[in-house]
């Protein structure tokens, strides 16, 4: 088992939190019945932080030589509801104006640095309108995913009718904030043998969990295990543009509308990519740097892998014996991908695309060659698409009549599949793989079941997944039949202390009358961390986050928010030939999807 930090530093004894405004007024008793802003459970015993403890938030304008103050406009620029992006001469800010105040935050998306000003503002939220993250304008927190850090807030004043705003220099550099935490004041020495809180995978759920924990004031150890062999990062970028869509999406405008929907919500529309990062470097990719693990005492352990969960002694065993207590568990141990099963199968150069040196050997090899991709969901389509401009040629292979029949439709799939054709993509549908051919022990063909055979120097295999618990089988956590751990609506399995969270579990959708779901997408794992990690703390916290999806494929933005699944209907506004068009996925009878429609 391989260690980020097998010899940790020794962390100072000291905490720095901040706690939210609306925690600040609240007392919690201790067993003395004397008042303690948080009492947090430690190996068993309990820790109460005073506020004497609490350092000082720091000012975010230390010396007026590092601010920049300028009047932006006129009072009456705006209107309620309006936003605009003004410039500082050191950096650009967002304006907003609702409900007769202004407010100045940072004015681009933290996650993948979208422009807010195209987002959509309600309710004193901004939603970005790349990917859906949403920020407080009063705060600048991030309150919805994808993304990790939240916008800078700025000071604003208003004289003479004119509109200041007197910001950090730096701030207006940077256009993020990591929220403040607390640090570690239970360091390991070296791999000690139990942990408060263990958390199994280090993908989006699993780094949220452990940062939400810090942001919440939590102080004792944190342990984050992976089966890779990297720091935690952004998965979606293996396959998946940066593109700025030009579009918002019309169900995300209010956050209590987008609650309502009772469907799914398909937007098409044009896009300029910046950049794709399916031959990118690990670094490239990184969640965090190192040195932020280092700082918040998050211990990470890679390429560990858990072999039994103990629940009742509240242990863990991994696959080189190396044992681990833990006060609370988080399993987000993410999926696995499906293999083909056909004859010739273990042959060279063929690729289920997890790591990022999956995606390198999958662009080297396509370069001016055949590429085969076979499955024409999300993931083999923008690997089909990205190959394009690579590889001599690419050739799909899907069982299915259609491209995302199953989850888009027939007739969306359809007009999706006629783009890629324009782009020289050639599709062989309604059938499988009967056999991979190979030269010297390398990939040369493809044999379909068809009896057609397709020339292939790279074949990648993106025909589903299934969640990686088999090693919960026998610990007392349920598993449903398809081996997904449920969990109700705090992220909680069916054993005291220990929840689940990402692309392995089952989830209660409120808005689907509370019906079991598997959601994996990138922003809902986010979102299923930190609701995990609020109720490890008691908050009593409950999953109430609407899906969302994106990707982008020859300059086409698609953004997917809601849940269809079972849809016997589809209703198209706009141009479905243009590919310019909104789709509504409903149930007969159903039409409640109406009142979900936001300003």
């Amino acid at each position: 088992m391989g260690g980020c930090f097998s010899k940790p530093k020794p962390v100072e004894l000291k905490i720095e939190v901040v706690l939210p405004e609306k925690e600040r007024g609240k007392e919690e008793l201790s067993a003395s019945g004397k008042g303690s802003p948080r009492a947090y459970q430690g190996n068993g015993t309990a820790r109460h932080f005073h506020t004497e403890e609490r350092l000082p938030a720091p000012h975010p304008y230390a010396g007026t030589q590092d601010c920049v103050e300028a009047a932006v406009c006129h009072v009456k620029d705006l209107e309620n509801g309006q936003m605009r992006e003004v410039e500082l001469g050191w950096g650009k800010v967002l304006l907003v104006k609702e409900n007769g105040e202004f407010h100045a935050l940072g004015h681009k998306c933290p996650h993948y640095g979208a422009p807010l000003v195209k987002g959509v503002l309600s309710r004193g939220r901004v939603r970005c309108p790349w990917h859906g993250a949403c920020f407080n304008i009063s705060t600048g927190d991030l309150e919805d995913f994808p993304g990790l850090d939240s916008l800078h807030k700025f000071q604003v004043k208003i004289e003479k009718e004119k509109v200041y705003v007197w910001a950090s220099k730096q701030a207006l550099q940077l256009q993020r904030r990591t929220k403040v935490m607390a640090k570690c004041i239970s360091p390991s020495a070296g791999h000690s043998g139990s942990t408060n809180v263990l958390i199994v995978g280090a993908g989006a759920a699993g780094l949220v969990c452990a940062e939400t924990l810090r942001q919440e004031g939590f102080s004792d150890r944190i342990v984050l295990c992976t089966l890779d062999r990297h720091l935690p990062y952004d998965r979606p970028k293996l396959s998946k543009p940066t593109c700025d869509p030009g579009l918002a999406l019309p169900s995300l405008g209010p956050r209590a509308s987008v609650a309502k929907w009772n469907s799914g919500c398909l937007a098409l529309s044009q896009v300029g990519c910046i950049l794709q990062s399916l031959d990118a470097q690990p670094e490239q990719l990184a969640l965090r740097p190192k040195e932020f693990f280092r700082a918040y005492g998050i211990e990470v352990l890679t390429e560990a892998q858990v072999v039994t969960v103990d629940v009742r002694n509240k242990k863990v065993v991994f696959k080189d014996g190396f044992k681990l207590e833990y006060n609370k568990l988080l399993l987000a141990p993410g999926s696995s991908p499906k293999t083909l099963s056909c004859k010739g199968k273990e042959v060279e150069n063929v690729f289920t695309i997890r790591t990022p040196e999956d995606a390198n050997r999958v662009v080297r090899l396509a370069r001016g060659r055949n590429a085969v991709v076979v499955g024409a969901g999300f993931l083999g389509m923008e690997v089909a698409a990205y190959l394009t401009e690579k590889a001599h040629s690419v050739s799909v292979v899907e069982l299915e009549e259609t491209p995302f029949r199953r989850f888009l439709g027939e007739r969306v799939g359809r007009a999706l599949m006629k783009m890629f054709e324009n782009n020289r993509v050639k599709f062989y549908m309604q059938t499988e793989v009967s056999e991979l051919r190979a030269q010297e022990g390398k990939l040369k063909e493809v044999v379909l079941k068809s009896s057609k055979v397709v020339r292939a120097d790279v074949c990648v295999v993106g025909i589903g997944a299934v969640p990686a618990t088999g090693f919960l089988r026998q610990s007392g956590i349920s598993l449903d039949s398809r081996g997904f751990i449920p969990v109700n609506k705090m992220m909680q399995t069916n054993i005291p202390g220990v929840f689940a969270a990402g692309d392995a579990v089952t989830f209660p959708l409120a808005w689907r009358n509370n019906r079991k779901v598997n959601i994996p997408h990138w922003q809902m794992a986010h979102a299923q961390g930190r609701v995990a990690a609020q109720n490890m703390l008691a908050q009593e916290a409950e999953i109430s986050t609407v899906p969302y999806l994106w990707t982008a494929m020859f300059g086409k933005s698609l953004r997917y928010a809601g849940y269809g699944e079972g849809f016997d209907d589809v209703i198209i506004q706009g141009d479905l030939e243009e590919l310019k068009f909104v789709a509504f996925y409903t149930k007969t009878g159903d039409m409640s999807w109406l009142t979900g429609k936001g300003s």
